[in-house]
């Protein structure tokens, strides 16, 4: 059984950065890729956009357009965890933050963190 566990958000002003980590139980974690997802409320579960994504290795992450230069995501195989690094915050970045892995045709989704970017 894989299961996710996003923390890491809160409450943060505009220009602040915050760190999401997403822990992973179960030994496929790093055999898999992994992607960090948000969801802006009101926005259904199906539109939910892919903000960053990293493979097995942690080479090669893809960004969406709208957060490079300012986010990084990475992980750490051997802690079973993955992170967004969030900088340069801005109110349009405010959602729930999803962990997944995708894994032999499933795909696993954590509860998710809120973020919120106001003054």
């Amino acid at each position: 059984q894989v299961r996710l566990v996003e923390s890491g958000g809160g409450l943060v002003q505009p220009g602040g950065s915050l760190r999401l980590s997403c822990a992973a139980s179960g030994s496929i974690f790093s055999i898999n890729p992994m992607a960090w997802y948000r969801q802006v409320l009101g926005k259904e579960r199906e539109e939910r956009e892919l903000v960053a994504r990293i493979s097995s290795g942690g080479l090669v992450p893809v960004y969406a357009d709208s957060v490079k230069g300012r986010f990084t995501i990475s992980r750490d195989n051997a802690k079973n965890t993955m992170y967004l690094q969030m900088n340069n915050l801005e109110p349009e970045d405010t959602a729930v933050y999803y962990c997944n892995m995708p894994n032999q045709g499933v795909n696993y989704w954590g509860k998710g963190t809120q973020v919120t970017v106001s003054s």
